[in-house]
């Protein structure tokens, strides 16, 4: 397994999120957390990426606890996107990109020929090649996040962490993001975990889904499994139907 996560309990301000939650995570597979806000999904994906202690349990990587990877190579094995990109100077987006080579770039100062081929790449797969030398604090938001996710795919890890990433996006952006993570897990053997609150874009994607509760509860299984209306509604606190189109289902609110 590439993520093994066994009995983690994550706490904040004295308040239970999640209880001794077991999930293992394998190579190919597309994981997707569902939870009303505030329910622990940034807090769980900033534990997994061993940017937080858990309050009980560990999380193993390749069968290595986080705090045991040295941060280089860590930085080699697992990327996360964050829901906000702060950005406190004018990088280039394709400065931006590129920094997400540094973890390879071992003792050299400077990026290789192959790191700049990667990052125009990336900028390239997400449609934002045109803007690689425009100033990123002066991007709109969609632009901004396609840059994240650029620097994302640039990175190469077999695990990635994605918080939100199609916040902002277009309809079509939203569509070419799916099946770009389609493409990563089915062909490439890349492990995913990542919040999206759209249930009808997750359907064709995810192979698992983890829905969290908030007080402690969760539940994990197949995506076939977890996305029944009942325990959607049970877990979002409001009510979610479910409507056959053709060969799959449609989720609605009302």
């Amino acid at each position: 397994m590439i993520l093994t996560v066994d009995g983690l309990g994550l706490q904040v301000a004295g308040r239970m999120l999640v209880e001794r939650l077991d999930m293992a995570v394998g190579a190919g597979e597309c994981w997707f957390v569902y939870g009303r806000n505030g329910a622990g999904k940034t807090t769980l994906l900033q534990t997994l990426a061993g940017l937080r202690i858990p309050d009980a349990g560990s999380v193993l990587l390749e069968g290595r606890e986080l705090s045991g990877w040295p941060l280089q190579e860590l930085a080699r094995r697992r990327a996360y996107l964050s829901q906000s990109q702060p950005d406190a100077f004018g990088f280039t987006a394709f400065e931006t990109v590129l920094a997400a080579r540094f973890p390879y770039r071992a003792k050299k100062m400077w990026e290789s020929g192959e790191d700049r081929d990667r990052a125009a790449c990336a900028l390239e797969h997400m449609d934002v090649l045109h803007l690689a030398g425009r100033d990123v604090r002066t991007l709109s938001g969609g632009e901004r996040q396609r840059v994240a996710i650029a620097a994302l795919l640039a990175q190469d890890t077999p695990l990635m962490l994605l918080d939100e990433p199609a916040t902002a996006l277009d309809l079509a952006h939203q569509a070419a993001l799916m099946k770009t993570i389609a493409g990563l897990c089915r062909e490439r053997k890349k492990a995913v975990v990542t919040v999206v609150h759209d249930l009808n874009l997750a359907w064709a994607v995810a192979t698992h889904v983890l829905l969290l509760h908030g007080d402690g509860r969760w539940e994990a299984g197949r995506v076939e499994e977890m996305m029944k209306a009942d325990k959607l509604s049970r877990c979002l606190h409001y009510p979610v139907e479910s409507i056959v189109h053709g060969d799959r289902p449609v989720f609605v609110s009302f």
